[in-house]
Order: C-alpha cells, then sequence, then structure tokens
C-alpha cells in the first residue's frame, strides 16, 4: 500500500519497542528498525488518499481523545511467512478511533486495504519483516516473556511508503 495511517507511539513507548528490536538483532534476526521507521500501529492503508481527505481526517482527529494503548501481546499472522508484532489490547474507546478514521475515509481513497478495515483490523506494532518458520521460533525464544508497554500516541501520520514522506496529522 502506498499510503498509511499510523499512529506513532510516544517517546517512551517507542523505546520500550526499539529495545524489543534490539534483543532481535541481538540473536540474529532482522528487526523493524532496520526499515526506518518509527514504532507505530497502522490505523488504516490505501493505494492513495486525497489532500481533501488528509484534511477531512486532520479536523476529525483534532477532536477526538486518542486512546492510551496496552501493547502486551507478542503475536504472528497465520501465513507460511509471518513477521512478528506487539498487539494491542483491543478496548471500546481504541475501535471508536479507528471507527471514526475509516469513517472520513469510506468512499474517499483508492485502493484501501481490507486487512484495515473495521472488523478485520487487528491493531499491532511491527517488530519485523516476514521470517522464516526457524527464524519466526528463535524471535518468540529471544523476545518471550514481553514486559507490556503502555503507550501514548505522540503524533498521527500519513506515510507514503514509496518515497518514505511523512505528513503530520496529529502532534501531542
Amino acid at each position: 500500500m502506498a499510503q498509511r495511517v499510523e499512529f506513532v507511539l510516544d517517546d517512551g513507548a517507542a523505546d520500550a519497542v526499539r529495545r524489543l528490536w534490539r534483543r532481535l538483532e541481538d540473536a540474529g534476526l532482522p528487526s523493524a528498525a532496520g526499515r526506518g521507521r518509527r514504532p507505530h500501529v497502522t490505523f488504516a492503508a490505501a493505494g492513495s488518499i486525497p489532500a481533501r481527505t488528509v484534511a477531512a481526517l486532520r479536523a476529525d482527529l483534532r477532536l477526538l481523545s486518542l486512546p492510551a494503548l496496552w501493547l502486551s501481546t507478542l503475536g504472528t499472522f497465520p501465513a507460511r511467512e509471518s513477521g512478528l508484532w506487539l498487539g494491542a489490547v483491543v478496548d471500546a474507546e481504541l475501535l471508536a478511533v479507528h471507527s471514526a478514521v475509516h469513517d472520513v475515509l469510506a468512499g474517499a481513497v483508492r485502493q484501501p486495504a481490507a486487512t484495515y478495515l473495521p472488523g478485520s483490523w487487528v491493531p499491532h506494532c511491527e517488530l519485523t519483516p516476514e521470517l522464516s518458520a526457524d527464524q519466526l521460533a528463535d524471535g518468540v525464544r529471544a523476545l518471550h516473556p514481553v514486559t507490556p508497554v503502555r503507550a501514548m500516541i505522540g503524533q498521527v501520520t500519513i506515510t507514503d511508503t514509496r518515497s518514505g514522506e511523512v505528513q503530520i496529522l496529529v502532534s501531542r
């Protein structure tokens, strides 16, 4: 996907995730740190998000109370090759903000990613890129047990995954 709506973790939570990335790297595994991105939870993704939709999303986000996140589940998706991630505890407040984001985006973006739509979304912070089965097992061993991370949202951005350009919508 070319553009993502990302809720970037506050500095303290981001540092906790970076420590997990270092544990993976110390175990000889790739981490999400190699992608040069800040720790975040993706709320939506699409081929493109028009400027007027970005403006509407910025306006709506300023009216919302952004939830605190508890990142506490070490997980992976059920694919042949999948990465490790730290999953967020899902509560009504988190789902309400996710729904509000998608209310603004509905019908206004090109090629929305189905995995981020309400009802399909698994909120998580990426820890690794895709890993082989052996690497996945090594990654779990390197990270287990994981101490839950309490995260506030430091920024909400739209990140262009092709160019790397980051547009800040809200900064706390």
